[in-house]
């Protein structure tokens, strides 16, 4: 394996100058999809690397309840600094481990919370709740049966805020987030930012990219880009916005200045891949290429690993 095992965990930084690019150059639908693959692969790879070290790094330490054939000479040759890079692998695995628990406890916990709070509300998709805290998001399904949409869940103080009109747009953006599921790829993105920080760039485009697809959904929805800036604008002036960043609503991620601009500006062009002689289509085809040489690495690095546990085991 060598040095290339240690390759999936430095390869998204190719995610930092494709993250921003991405959200400025490609249709909101296409980046949104792309970024959350592009994490999760990088991910898993990171994460796959992490175990490999651990496997050959520790084989050795006294005690290890691993076969004593794997402790052997040709295994640790596998990994350079094997000692030290399988005890700083097993600290960071378990980080990787508990930090996504976290975050996906945290998320059904949130999700729980507010479908307990609609409890005995009508059945319908859009609720209105009587409280004096400005708000909206988007609540994903919570299984099958009637609810299984989601519901679209507004405060009565974010509605006095807003004009019939605006009111339209706001309700027509939440539903997109539905329709889209962007719950799902907010939620990808964010457990592959717990499991590598170097993807944390893909986390915060995601969040934007997801935004902007609701908001060029509501504008072709109302047939006004105009409108829908204009109600972005007054939700996020007195919102609070949802209550984890793994659920989606108007107020959310941003910057705002730059989604109103953006509806401000002509609508973007249909979801076709850039041309390579581009700065987007650049920073895919490198992002693109980082993400490959990744998955071979980590495939490399297990089928090698294989290997060389069979031959020290007599498998």
């Amino acid at each position: 394996m060598g040095v290339f095992v240690f390759l999936p965990l430095v390869l998204p930084l190719t995610a930092v100058p494709v993250a921003r690019l991405a959200e400025q150059h490609l249709h909101p639908r296409l980046a949104t999809h792309f970024l959350t693959a592009l994490a999760v692969v990088l991910a898993v790879c990171s994460t796959l690397c992490l175990g490999l070290l651990v496997v050959v790094g520790t084989a050795q330490l006294p005690g290890n309840p691993l076969p004593d054939g794997w402790s052997d000479a040709e295994v640790r040759d596998a990994v350079p600094y094997d000692e030290v890079a399988g005890k700083a692998a097993i600290a960071a695995l378990v980080a990787v481990a508990a930090a996504c628990a976290a975050t996906a406890r945290r998320h059904r916990r949130v999700r729980r919370r507010a479908w307990s709070a609609l409890a005995g509300m009508p059945e319908r998709q859009l609720v209105v709740l009587p409280d004096g805290t400005p708000y909206a998001y988007a609540l994903p399904g919570g299984g099958r049966g009637r609810d299984s949409a989601g519901r679209i869940v507004v405060s009565s103080a974010l509605l006095d805020c807003l004009n019939s009109r605006e009111r339209t747009a706001l309700f027509a953006h939440e539903r997109a987030h539905l329709t889209g599921r962007h719950h799902r790829s907010l939620l990808a993105v964010r457990l592959a930012a717990r499991a590598n920080p170097l993807l944390r760039p893909l986390q915060a485009a995601v969040a934007y990219t997801t935004e902007r697809w609701a908001d060029e959904e509501a504008a072709r929805t109302t047939g006004s880009r105009t409108l829908v800036a204009r109600a972005i604008g007054k939700a996020a002036l007195v919102s609070r916005g949802a209550p984890t960043p793994t659920l989606a609503g108007i107020a959310g991620a941003g910057p705002v200045p730059r989604r109103v601009a953006a509806l401000l500006a002509p609508a973007p062009a249909a979801m076709t891949w850039p041309s390579f002689f581009t700065r987007a289509g650049l920073a895919i085809w490198t992002a693109a290429a980082g993400t490959l040489g990744s998955a071979l690495s980590s495939a490399n690095a297990t089928v090698t690993l294989f290997f060389v546990l069979k031959t020290s085991t007599h498998l």
